[in-house]
């Protein structure tokens, strides 16, 4: 039975992976370098948008990122709604609430302004525009979107989601406690803004998980079975300039070079991974964060090293490139592996990243493992078919070494 089931999963691995082939992915279009966020509104001008909402946080409107951008604007008579009250984890009454500003405003754009959270709001926010027949919970998976959204304007403010290029949103139910993606490729915006001014206030400990959140979609694209040319090399990019740039940006925030490079980085872990997907550490970090409010880069950078080690020898080829690519040598292919490995476990020592975590209850196990297994399977192309049991002993592990 469990063979069987491994089969479909690999042949409708294959079969997505084919129909991607027919999917337009060329990159957005792209502002980079230090201030370029003063150039979106000519940007929006230009299309003659006159009225557009912009999806943020609280945080950073309390922290006056925006207000340059409120600014030139309003120099534009282009007329603004702001949309602030994303939380950590979008929850479906932020996307409705975000969809009625739209629609009352008779806006006809969106700027999502922020980290992932703003981001995934604002798609499927955008996404319930266009389908206003379908609720959150139904357009939840694969292909469920389908529709052009309204123009849309990626403006990341952590180097991490790289969600200014990729075709999901990550959605919580508060209610059942769940966290889910919507994936279609109508939710990748077409233009995207990569100003490193905007990043140079994160705190240290932010820096430091959106970053290995950048390595684990970079890493879980480099070793899954749904690599082309084009993704092998985005994630190589990444993972070269996350090794060369993260623990600057963690210990010198101002660093602009430092800020730039990793805004890269996580652009182009996102160019990786939304073609060629992620793994298990996605499917247990998106459960421990609608199950217990975990942000989501701190999970991906305790599990990461977790999961690869489990992985074992199956993954040893594509980890020991890596390595030779960010500089670590080693006796053999399997010495290389394992040294990548330890070599992630030390940036996360370094940056004061637990090992794992306390909040996890031993009852909640089989339902966290149910919903990864579930997130996961037929979807993601991992480089191993895990066990329930498989699974179940990662996330206990996960739990013994808090």
């Amino acid at each position: 039975m469990w063979a069987m089931k491994v089969a479909y999963y690999r042949a409708f691995q294959k079969i997505m992976k084919v129909f991607m082939y027919f999917l337009d992915w060329s990159e957005p279009q792209l502002l980079t370098g230090p201030g370029c966020i003063k150039q979106l509104p000519d940007v929006i001008a230009q299309k003659g948008i006159q009225n557009i909402l912009i999806v943020t946080d609280k945080g950073l409107m309390n922290l006056h990122l925006l207000d340059g951008l409120f600014a030139q604007l309003t120099a534009k008579n282009i007329h603004y709604v702001v949309y602030d009250g994303v939380q950590p984890n979008p929850s479906i009454d932020n996307i409705e609430e975000a969809r009625d500003l739209f629609l009352q405003h008779n806006c006809e754009g969106i700027i999502a302004f922020g980290g992932g959270s703003p981001m995934d709001c604002a798609k499927a926010a955008a996404a319930r525009v266009v389908r206003p027949n379908k609720t959150i919970p139904q357009m939840r998976g694969v292909l469920k979107v389908m529709h052009k959204l309204p123009p849309f304007y990626a403006v990341p403010t952590t180097a991490g989601t790289g969600s200014e290029t990729t075709l999901a949103a990550v959605v919580s139910n508060p209610q059942t406690h769940e966290k889910y993606a919507i994936n279609d490729p109508s939710l990748r915006p077409k233009f995207a803004v990569l100003d490193p001014e905007l990043t140079v206030g994160l705190p240290p400990h932010i820096t430091s998980t959106t970053g290995l959140d950048a390595l684990t979609h970079a890493v879980e694209a480099y070793i899954g079975k749904s690599n082309v040319p084009s993704t092998r090399e985005y994630a190589e990019k990444a993972t070269k300039l996350i090794f060369e740039n993260l623990e600057t940006a963690y210990t010198d925030g101002k660093n602009i070079e430092a800020r730039n490079n990793m805004l890269l980085a996580s652009f182009y872990a996102g160019m990786a991974f939304t073609r060629a997907y992620v793994g298990y550490v996605h499917a247990i970090a998106h459960n421990l964060g609608g199950m217990y409010g975990i942000a989501h880069g701190l999970a991906n950078a305790v599990i990461l090293p977790v999961v690869l080690e489990e992985y074992g020898a199956a993954i040893y080829p594509q980890l020991a490139r890596l390595a030779d690519i960010v500089g670590i040598s080693g006796a053999s292919e399997a010495d290389k592996a394992c040294k990548f490995i330890e070599a992630i476990k030390g940036m996360n020592a370094r940056m004061n990243i637990p090992t794992g975590f306390a909040q996890i209850r031993d009852e909640d196990v089989d339902l966290i493992v149910e919903r990864a297994m579930k997130e996961a399977h037929p979807l993601y192309p991992t480089p191993v078919v895990f066990t329930k049991d498989r699974l179940a002993a990662i996330v206990r592990r996960l739990k013994t070494e808090a």
